[in-house]
């Protein structure tokens, strides 16, 4: 059983284990299926809400308007697993507020471009490995090849963010 948690320093474990990655994997659900594709985190403090920046003709725009249960995954030396719902956000404002001179490469428009939108997403859980302590990490695999319960070696915890 994965240990959860809803205490304030738990949601704080998951803010500083996203911190940083640059990018982020965002799942969708399409009429054919889970669609994942990259998405460049936005640098703002996680609060339970994560931002990233699209176009009103992208298949995410449009898979959102029908579904708005999404995952977004981040990797790097841990990992972490949210799950939210997404909201469309029509702001020019948070848009130039949000804007990074990479986006003119990426989605090949400037930031005053009417077809930009925001998405929004207001995490419910999320579920961490942190792998980057080895101690914890050795503490884990030792327990797991000696058939032992893993409790305790928080490496894995799902904390409740709603």
């Amino acid at each position: 059983m994965v240990p959860t948690s809803t205490d304030q320093e738990a949601i704080e474990k998951v803010r500083d284990l996203i911190k940083g990655i640059k990018t982020a994997m965002l799942t969708t659900i399409s009429d054919e299926g889970l669609v994942s594709r990259p998405m460049k985190t936005q640098d703002v403090e996680f609060d339970g809400d994560l931002w990233f920046l699209t176009k009103k003709d992208s298949g995410k725009f449009h898979e959102l308007l029908h579904n708005k249960q999404v995952n977004v995954a981040y990797a790097d030396q841990s990992f972490v697993s949210i799950r939210g719902e997404a909201e469309l956000v029509e702001s020019p404002e948070k848009v130039k507020q949000f804007w990074n001179p990479v986006y003119e490469e990426l989605l090949d428009t400037k930031y005053d471009d009417p077809n930009l939108v925001l998405i929004k997403v207001k995490a419910d859980t999320a579920e961490y490995w942190d792998s980057w302590n080895k101690f914890k990490m050795a503490k884990f695999m030792l327990r797991r090849l000696m058939g032992k319960n893993t409790e305790g070696t928080e490496i894995n915890r799902i904390v409740e963010l709603n």
